[in-house]
């Protein structure tokens, strides 16, 4: 006959059975099951889930608070700066103004194509760069890698004025050019033109293609691509049938970052000093600083804007599916 006293027998049981209190101290024993949480949030009464909500609560507004003082209302203010022209009240004369005007046009034109384009090259560049990364060994991968990761948080300006040292006005080819030959100025003078703005964009935003292409492959099943090998498929069929489909959400996803980024670049189009090259957030600079025209400036950023979310939300939404 077992000596143990029912007070030991009914901690033993607590212990055992999920979901029960330790009648010493009160506390719910960690491998409750969603079932006993639930019919436990149904015992509880008004007031106590009141004072729960009450706490999420206090926890939420701190965040919520500075995300409106420091993000959302010097949003709203260049909102409400669009629809107030120079001459007071409120009004959509600046939007009319603006979309009428041929510097805007052709502004969202070149932010457009050079977005476009630049996402185009990096796609294409990006898969070139990420499949030899991947799958063609040779020493240093990893290094190089890595040095991707690196890459993405270096400033833009600084490819800029990279390439600027090498394809510039007096850069190193001009300046061998002019001392091979003698002659007053070298041949290349690309960069100041719409080319050098989309090769400097090429340049500086495919890491952000290749980032999640590596990280793509490296879930890829190496099986699949050595019984295509061991059919007969050549490299070039093995790519197209079994290796881009795997890719195409990474391709997607790391496409849609660098077009919404293309699409508020500033920083390179000032450094390469391109002439007729004006993109929208080079027009809201010149609107506000040097025109002093702060109702223009606003309604060109908030087009700007529009754009960008409206690309960002089509980001995340490739992103989602793709797993990243």
């Amino acid at each position: 006959m077992s000596s143990a006293v029912p007070g030991e027998v009914a901690e033993r049981e607590s212990v055992r059975r999920p979901g029960t209190r330790n009648d010493r101290d009160g506390t719910r024993d960690r491998d409750e099951t969603p079932k006993d949480r639930a019919t436990r949030r149904d015992r509880e009464t008004p007031k106590t889930r009141g004072t729960r909500r009450g706490r999420r609560l206090l926890w939420v507004l701190p965040p919520v608070a500075a995300l409106g003082l420091f993000f959302l209302y010097p949003l709203a203010l260049v909102v409400r700066q669009s629809f107030s022209p120079d001459e007071g009240g409120t009004s959509i004369e600046p939007y009319t103004e603006v979309f009428a005007s041929e510097a805007f046009r052709e502004a969202l034109t070149t932010t457009v194509w050079l977005a476009l384009g630049s996402t185009a090259g990096c796609l294409v560049l990006g898969f070139a760069l990420a499949l030899v990364i991947a799958f063609v060994p040779f020493p240093g991968s990893r290094a190089v890698a890595r040095f991707i990761d690196v890459f993405l948080s270096f400033p833009s300006f600084l490819i800029t004025l990279a390439l600027l040292f090498i394809y510039g006005t007096a850069g190193m080819v001009n300046g061998a050019w002019t001392d091979l030959t003698g002659a007053a100025s070298g041949p290349v003078q690309f960069l100041t033109t719409p080319w050098g703005v989309l090769l400097a964009e090429i340049t500086y935003f495919t890491p952000f293609v290749i980032r999640p292409l590596l990280a793509a492959f490296s879930q890829l099943d190496t099986a699949q691509l050595e019984v295509a090998s061991s059919l007969g498929a050549r490299p070039a069929r093995i790519v197209r049938r079994v290796i881009l489909p795997e890719a195409l959400p990474a391709l997607a996803a790391g496409g849609s970052l660098v077009l919404v980024l293309c699409l508020n670049e500033f920083g390179i189009v000032l450094f390469t000093g391109a002439k007729g090259v004006t993109t929208l957030p080079a027009l809201v600079y010149s609107k506000a600083i040097l025109e002093s025209d702060y109702p223009a400036a606003c309604v060109v950023a908030v087009v700007n804007v529009a754009l960008s979310v409206g690309l960002y939300a089509v980001y995340r939404m490739v992103a989602r599916r793709a797993g990243a």
